[in-house]
């Protein structure tokens, strides 16, 4: 980062931002967790799986953090088709992006909020960010097990899962 300081103003936020992921969360009826005064993790059910979803606000960044976990675990012998198949994937996300964290043999989709200056995130904004990470929690979940399971290259897997069928046989 560059050193450019265009305004010296310091900004008292009012709210910490995970207070309004809890009313979420609470509004939802969703099993939520929250372990100190920087984090709230939350469990949400999709459509293909339980989505383990972790909020953390960085204050020295200014900015909240999402990360979103659920139940793929990486077999050592298809890490590298999975690392893969993230590349391509987040090829095409336009926010947010997949990682492959190794040691855990897992994957997790991340996004960030940046609300530097002070700024409060608004509801839909929220909205957006916890979408958005479900929605492509779900587009790409069957790609991730084809690869993990049933042994697809990555391109095939990805095919495989934005398959869309339209009308009725």
């Amino acid at each position: 980062m560059s050193d450019i300081n265009l305004l010296e103003v310091e900004f008292e936020r009012t709210i910490n931002p995970l207070d309004m992921i809890e009313q979420v969360a609470s509004g939802n009826d969703w099993v939520f967790e929250r372990s100190s005064d920087d984090e709230i993790c939350i469990v949400v059910a999709g459509g293909w799986a339980e989505y383990h979803i972790s909020f953390s606000w960085m204050e020295e960044i200014e900015a909240l953090h999402l990360a979103c976990g659920f139940d793929v675990s990486v077999p050592e012998r298809r890490a590298g088709e999975i690392t893969q198949l993230v590349s391509l994937i987040n090829e095409q996300l336009l926010i947010g992006h997949f990682d492959v964290w190794a040691g855990a043999g897992t994957v997790m989709f991340r996004q960030a909020l940046p609300l530097n200056g002070g700024a409060e995130p608004t509801g839909q904004q929220l909205e957006y960010l916890l979408g958005s990470a479900l929605d492509a929690c779900e587009r790409y979940y069957q790609a991730f097990q084809f690869v993990a399971w049933a042994g697809h290259d990555a391109r095939r897997a990805l095919d495989g899962a934005l398959f869309e069928t339209h009308g009725s046989a």
